[in-house]
């Protein structure tokens, strides 16, 4: 057994058929832990360090932790954050070890990429705030243990797979001069260069006689948008799962899917995003059928990747270019903001880095965790080639290493794929990406 390579032997430990599989109920437990934050802090999710004042919903780290007797348990942790980094998640992760038993390669650590909280990470104009990472990683150990300890059973897994087709687009819309549409004026637009992806499906946890435990949905828009202006706020996606769960009575919590390429673009306000999420969950929650879960499976693997080389003339050109033409009043600060960063990432051209992908069987409903801003057409494909048919992409899980777009977005342009500390890693990863977790799934059907 490779004692240096951790996630290998929980991997094989996870797989261990049970001799009681399917004879016994399901536990479940959950718990949200606000995340306290101040107007001190710097908001992350735009070009400089944002500052917000007040604050709509709460931050929160929300975790429902899964048991299927004799023992196997599963931990799925939603932070209103915009990233997850890997050093305070593995830190998390030990200490929700030594607490609660839960293995590492059983707890998925997720971001839901809302634009509106504080920064825990180093990103375009600014860096991390270490107070509010410090609280973050304190509520992501102690919503796992509170849910833990809250573990319920006789519960019953319900799933339904429903669609919101209005509340977001593909974003990187192709304009006249050629170029792919990031920000600034867009009534040049051509047509979009991608799909979008409708699909939300819910997975809620119920016990008896009727109480609702949990309820976790997904879906692949980009997380901005505010009630109230420049406030912090898990944003859409966050506040419905907010105000449901004070209507129902269980913890609701919210999974980004694969939404590097997607935005909501104005089509709908924030409060009618809210108000369509809210419609379309009650009524899958009213279709939602019992799913049996025979087995509960997590497997965690290393995932290496190369940091680009890059001509520095040539990515200085497409930012220039593109600033100078559509953000005139903003761009001599963006150019110099992506300068700063291609001189700190020019050093390690070339070098390689390691991540860690994630993929989880509930039954015989399949969640994957990925750690980057994943273009749509890439978790589609992944869902697509996956050998369960309920396959669901959760991005932005247990670390972060930028945008991975497709191949073709890349030949393409834009800003998802200038060379910064947001979009890093070599062309192709984002498709090796893919046919790694792809072959991890195929693993799990045949074991």
């Amino acid at each position: 057994m490779n004692a240096a390579n951790p996630y290998l032997l929980l991997t094989l430990i996870s797989l261990l058929p049970t001799a009681t599989a399917g004879a016994e109920p399901l536990r479940v437990g959950a718990a949200a832990v606000a995340v306290e934050a101040d107007d001190s802090m710097v908001i992350a999710g735009g070009i400089g360090p944002g500052k917000a004042t007040g604050q709509e919903g709460e931050l929160r780290a929300t975790a429902v932790v899964i048991e299927k007797p004799p023992g196997t348990k599963l931990a799925i942790v939603s932070c209103d954050v915009l990233f997850v980094e890997r050093d305070f998640v593995d830190r998390a992760l030990e200490r929700i070890e030594r607490s609660t038993k839960i293995p590492p390669s059983h707890v998925l650590v997720h971001a839901t990429h809302t634009h509106h909280a504080p920064s825990v990470t180093s990103i375009h104009g600014y860096g991390r705030d270490p107070v509010f990472a410090r609280r973050l990683e304190d509520g992501i150990v102690k919503s796992v243990e509170l849910a833990n300890e809250r573990l319920t059973g006789d519960a019953t897994f319900l799933f339904h797979l429903a669609e919101e087709k209005t509340v977001g687009q593909n974003s990187r819309l192709l304009l006249k001069d050629g170029t792919i549409f990031w920000v600034g004026p867009r009534d040049d637009a051509v047509r979009t260069t991608g799909p979008f992806d409708p699909e939300l499906p819910v997975l809620a946890f119920k016990s008896p006689p009727d109480k609702w435990i949990a309820l976790l949905y997904n879906h692949s828009t980009h997380t901005i948008g505010t009630r109230k202006g420049a406030v912090r706020s898990p944003s859409f996606y966050g506040l419905a799962a907010q105000e449901l769960e004070a209507e129902l009575g269980g913890v609701c919590a919210f999974l980004e899917g694969a939404s590097g390429s997607t935005h909501n673009l104005g089509a709908v306000t924030t409060a009618q995003a809210v108000d369509k999420l809210k419609v379309t969950i009650r009524d899958a929650l009213a279709k939602a059928k019992p799913r049996p879960v025979e087995r509960l499976v997590s497997v965690k693997r290393p995932f290496t990747f190369k940091v680009r080389t890059f001509d520095e003339a040539e990515e200085d050109r497409k930012v220039v270019d593109y600033c100078r033409k559509r953000i005139p009043g903003g761009a001599d600060f963006t150019i110099n903001v992506f300068r700063q960063m291609r001189k700190e990432l020019s050093p390690h051209k070339g070098k390689e880095r390691q991540t860690v992908l994630q993929a989880t069987l509930i039954g015989d409903v399949a969640l994957v965790g990925v750690p980057a801003e994943y273009f749509t057409k890439l978790g589609l494909d992944i869902k697509n080639r996956s050998p369960f048919p309920d396959t669901f992409v959760a991005e932005l899980s247990n670390d972060w290493i930028g945008y991975l777009p497709d191949r073709e977005a890349h030949k393409l342009g834009g800003y998802q794929t200038w060379t910064g500390l947001h979009s890093f890693a070599e062309e192709g990863t984002g498709e090796r990406m893919a046919d790694e977790v792809v072959a991890m799934l195929m693993d799990l059907r045949t074991r």
